[in-house]
């Protein structure tokens, strides 16, 4: 999909209602953990946001996932976006989208234009309630890992995203003792699966929407 032609359909579909939890569930592993989407469950959790930015290439349009580094944590070595926790001192879950992509991955945050929100989701294993956040630039970052937090940079057309063939689903082994019949996306040989990939979902529906 070419880069004018994406954000034209997102602007369109966001001034739609939001897919939500029905997009969010169809990419949800089984069993649902019903705790992503009753919010009574996450009164005391932690806020979050993430950067779905949209970027030119080649007059393509683009968005890049990071890969989390092999670390202790709950989300070791997963495909992520860019984002992270909210700070005090943030103005609002918007600013806590940027600022993240840009300790992340340098995205800097004078060439980021938002466009809006995308519904919240819950992830119980870190206890954080997200923000998705869409935004785009008009020219391709020059893109910096954060060597702590990022393994690699994953640059992903949006064509991709969109072709039938990246949906699969498989059972996946979490911890050695839960098995989950999982949904994913097949992106740069890479299992995008969980909160991504319904982040994902939900914006993929946000693009088509705007499109018709």
């Amino acid at each position: 999909m070419d880069f004018e032609h994406a954000i034209i359909s997102i602007k369109n579909g966001l001034k739609k209602p939001l897919p939500g939890q029905l997009a969010q569930k169809t990419m949800s592993p089984h069993p649902i953990d019903p705790r992503r989407f009753n919010f009574n469950f996450s009164e005391n959790s932690r806020r979050g946001a993430v950067l779905i930015l949209i970027y030119p290439d080649a007059d393509q349009a683009f968005f890049p996932l990071i890969k989390r580094p092999i670390y202790s944590g709950v989300h070791s070595g997963q495909i992520a976006f860019p984002g992270g926790k909210m700070e005090p001192e943030d103005e609002n879950i918007s600013y806590t989208a940027v600022r993240e992509a840009w300790e992340e991955v340098g995205v800097l945050p004078e060439d980021v234009k938002l466009l809006g929100q995308i519904s919240d989701l819950f992830i119980p294993a870190s206890n954080f309630l997200v923000s998705p956040i869409i935004g785009y630039s008009e020219r391709k970052p020059e893109f910096i890992p954060e060597i702590k937090e990022v393994d690699r940079i994953i640059e992903t057309p949006l064509k991709q995203l969109l072709a039938l063939e990246t949906r699969k689903q498989k059972i996946l082994e979490i911890g050695g003792l839960l098995k989950l019949d999982t949904p994913y996306f097949d992106l740069s040989n890479e299992v995008v699966w969980g909160a991504t990939a319904m982040i994902l979902e939900e914006f993929i529906q946000v693009l088509k929407n705007g499109g018709n």
